[in-house]
C-alpha cells in the first residue's frame, strides 16, 4: 500500500511539473450537445451507489440508452474525507463498494459515469473541493473510470474563474483518460467569452426550478423556471458549436410541471443545443414523461451535426417563433406561447424573410418552399400554404422543414 500511494504522489509530482501551456480538453468529446441524467434535481444530497444503479438499469430498460442518453452523473455529496496524502475518497456508507465497482457496472450497461467536484475549498453541500488537489483529483477520477466531470463554483472568493478552470481541464488533460468537462460557473463570468478552449459546455445562469414562468428565491441567489432561463440566452448562440455549448442547466422534464410545459421545456432546451441531462427519477417515471424525454425528432433537432443554435426569428410579445438551421438543407421551427391562455395563429410563409447572419442561412419564403411535419403529432404541409395553429398555453408548436 505504501509503495502505491508513494507512486500516485510521484505521478501527481510528475503531472505538476510536465504542465505545458499547450495542455488542452478532449477535443474528440461532445460533438453534439451530451445527453445523460444528474441526479441533483431528484435527489440533492440523498445519493448512494444502490440508487446510482438502479438509474442505470432504468436508463436502458426505459429506452433512455436506445434514444441517446449516456451518462449517469452523481452530483455533490458523493465524497468522503481526503486521505493523510489528500486523495479523495468515495463516502464509506453511501458508496462501500467503491467508484470504481461503481463505474465498472455502469460500463457493463454501456454507460458513462459522471462525477461531481467544485474549483473551491468545499463544494456547494460543503464536501471537499478540488483546490489545492485539482491534478490528484482528475488522476483518482482517471483511476476509477471516470467519463465526466461537472465543475461548481462555491466557496471561490478571490478565485479567477478562468484560471480556476483552466487549472483542471488541464489536470483533466495529463491525467490521460477523455472525460467530458462540464463547467458549472453560473454565467457569473460570462463564461461564454473564454470557456471554448477549456470546457465542453458552461452554465449560461443559476440552478433551474421545475416551474414556468417564475424565480424562485434562496436570499443570496435565485433559482429559475423554463422562460427566465430561456430569456438569459439573448446573445449567446454565436458562441456555441460543436465541442462547446451553452448550458441552461439540467431539465425538469417530469419533475411537477404540466404535460404542455414538459413538452415547451424539453424542445426549447434542444432547438437551443443545450445539453439534454434528465433531472427525474428514471425509475419510475410516467409514459408521458418517458415518451417527451425520448421523443426522436426532437433529439434529432438538438443532436443535429451542424450544431447551431437557435435564433429567435419573430418575436410577437406572448408569441415568438425561433428558427434552428439543420443538416441538409432542413429547419427546425419552434412556436412558443408563453401566455396563460392558448392561442389560435396565422402564419403567412410568403410575408416572411429569414437571415441568420451567424450561421450564413438564409430563407425567402416566397421564392423556396419546404414541406414541413408538426414532429408532435405528425400532422404535415407546406409552406406554400398559409399556416393555421392552435399553440397550447405554456406550450408549442414545431415544425420539421424539408426542401421540395
Amino acid at each position: 500500500m505504501r509503495k502505491q500511494l508513494l507512486l500516485g504522489l510521484g505521478l501527481v509530482s510528475a503531472l505538476l511539473v510536465s504542465v505545458q501551456a499547450s495542455a488542452q480538453k478532449f477535443e474528440q468529446l461532445a460533438k453534439t450537445p451530451q445527453m445523460g441524467w444528474n441526479s441533483w434535481n431528484t435527489f440533492g444530497c440523498n445519493v448512494d451507489e444502490k440508487m446510482i444503479r438502479a438509474m442505470a438499469d432504468a436508463m436502458v430498460t426505459s429506452g433512455m440508452k436506445a434514444a441517446g442518453y449516456e451518462y449517469i452523473n452523481i452530483d455533490d455529496c458523493w465524497h468522503g474525507e481526503r486521505d493523510k496524502n489528500g486523495f479523495i475518497q468515495a463516502d464509506k456508507k453511501h458508496f462501500p463498494s467503491g467508484m470504481k465497482a461503481l463505474a465498472d457496472y455502469v460500463h457493463a450497461k454501456g454507460l458513462k459515469l459522471g462525477i461531481y467536484s467544485d474549483a473551491g475549498n468545499t463544494t456547494c453541500a460543503g464536501r471537499p473541493g478540488s483546490r489545492g488537489h485539482e491534478y490528484q483529483d482528475a488522476l483518482t477520477y482517471a483511476s476509477w473510470g471516470i467519463d465526466y466531470v461537472k465543475y461548481d463554483w462555491c466557496d471561490t472568493q478571490d478565485i479567477n474563474p478562468k484560471s480556476a478552470y483552466a487549472t483542471m481541464r488541464d489536470a483533466i488533460h495529463k491525467a490521460g483518460r477523455p472525460m467530458l468537462f462540464s463547467i458549472c460557473e453560473w454565467g457569473d463570468n460570462q463564461p461564454w467569452e473564454w470557456a471554448q478552449d477549456v470546457g465542453h459546455s458552461w452554465r449560461t445562469t443559476g440552478d433551474i426550478y421545475p416551474c414556468w414562468n417564475c424565480e424562485h428565491n434562496h436570499g443570496s441567489w435565485s433559482s429559475f423556471g423554463v422562460l427566465p432561463i430561456l430569456d438569459k440566452q439573448a446573445g449567446l448562440r454565436k458562441y456555441a458549436g460543436p465541442g462547446h455549448w451553452n448550458d441552461m442547466d439540467m431539465m425538469e422534464v417530469g419533475n411537477g410541471m404540466t404535460e404542455e410545459e414538459d413538452r415547451a421545456h424539453f424542445s426549447l432546451w434542444a432547438f437551443m443545443a443545450s445539453p439534454l441531462i434528465a433531472g427525474n427519477d428514471l425509475r419510475n417515471m410516467s409514459d408521458t414523461t418517458r415518451a417527451i424525454l425520448t421523443h426522436k425528432e426532437t433529439i434529432a433537432i438538438n443532436q443535429d451535426k451542424l450544431g447551431i443554435q437557435a435564433m429567435k426569428w419573430i418575436d410577437e410579445g406572448d408569441l415568438e417563433i425561433y428558427i434552428k438551421p439543420l443538416e441538409k438543407g432542413h429547419y427546425a421551427v419552434l412556436f412558443l406561447n408563453r401566455a396563460d391562455d392558448a392561442m389560435d395563429y396565422r402564419f403567412d410563409w410568403s410575408f416572411h424573410y429569414m437571415k441568420d447572419d451567424i450561421s450564413k442561412h438564409e430563407i425567402f419564403f416566397d421564392k423556396q418552399a419546404f414541406n414541413w411535419r408538426n414532429i408532435w403529432n405528425g400532422e404535415t404541409g407546406s409552406t406554400k400554404e398559409v399556416l393555421n395553429i392552435k399553440v397550447p398555453a405554456h406550450g408549442v408548436v414545431v415544425l420539421r422543414l424539408s426542401p421540395r
